[in-house]
């Protein structure tokens, strides 16, 4: 398969990224495509969904020159607390046979208009900037959603999201349309779960910026933003 367009985000890399799609609906994308698949025809009908599925490539899973293509049959999830092993194709783990993401994307806009157009503006994404896009196709409701659906061992994970220490003064260093994905971001806890270190500053790259920020029992405390 070869790439059809590109997804752009606020988030060059994987640390930060949220582990899933929608759970951080204010985070924005831009789904630009290749030249040669810029035909409004075939956008037809795509403005009438509300949400559309992305079929993506883990880019920046791959294996680097001179390391094995082997894949292992078993992955440690980080919600479990990287101590626990479960089978490749019970998660969403990146590292698999084939690096293949799929993704539910809320379709905010067709854009028509911009240069590069058509371009897809979609939210909740849950890729870094520059991910390779496969296919683009409808999500259905009446065939897609199964609301009465098992999940499995996520039962054993903690849902619930870290109280934010973010002071007025260092917010006001983040342009103030991306404060609210910023936020949402940083209350899912960027950092794995196997990590208990309340004094290690960690830092994330997020729309041109650095956020530095430590982790302390049920709260993120930001601690500096920099260009």
């Amino acid at each position: 398969m070869r790439p059809i367009a590109y997804v752009h985000t606020d988030l060059p890399e994987k640390f930060g990224t949220p582990r899933q799609c929608g759970i951080a609906p204010s985070l924005k994308g831009r789904i630009v495509f290749e030249p040669e698949f810029r035909v409004r025809e075939a956008f037809r009908g795509l403005d009438g969904f509300s949400y559309i599925w992305v079929i993506w490539e883990f880019s920046k899973s791959k294996p680097k020159a001179g390391e094995s293509e082997h894949w292992s049959p078993t992955v440690r999830p980080p919600r479990l607390g990287g101590n626990k092993r479960m089978g490749v194709f019970a998660t969403r783990s990146p590292f698999r046979p084939n690096n293949i993401g799929l993704s539910s994307l809320k379709l905010e806009k067709i854009d028509h208009d911009d240069p590069e157009g058509p371009v897809l503006l979609v939210s909740g994404v849950d890729m870094i900037d520059g991910t390779p896009v496969f296919d683009i196709k409808p999500y259905i409701p009446y065939s897609d959603s199964h609301p009465d659906a098992a999940d499995g061992f996520l039962n054993e994970t903690d849902r619930s999201q870290l109280e934010i220490d973010f002071s007025d003064e260092l917010q006001d260093k983040v342009p103030d349309d991306k404060r609210a994905a910023l936020r949402e971001i940083l209350a899912l806890d960027p950092v794995p779960a196997y990590k208990d270190e309340p004094d290690r500053i960690y830092g994330m790259k997020f729309a041109g910026l650095e956020i530095r920020f430590r982790v302390e029992k049920e709260k993120l405390i930001v601690v500096s933003v920099e260009d």
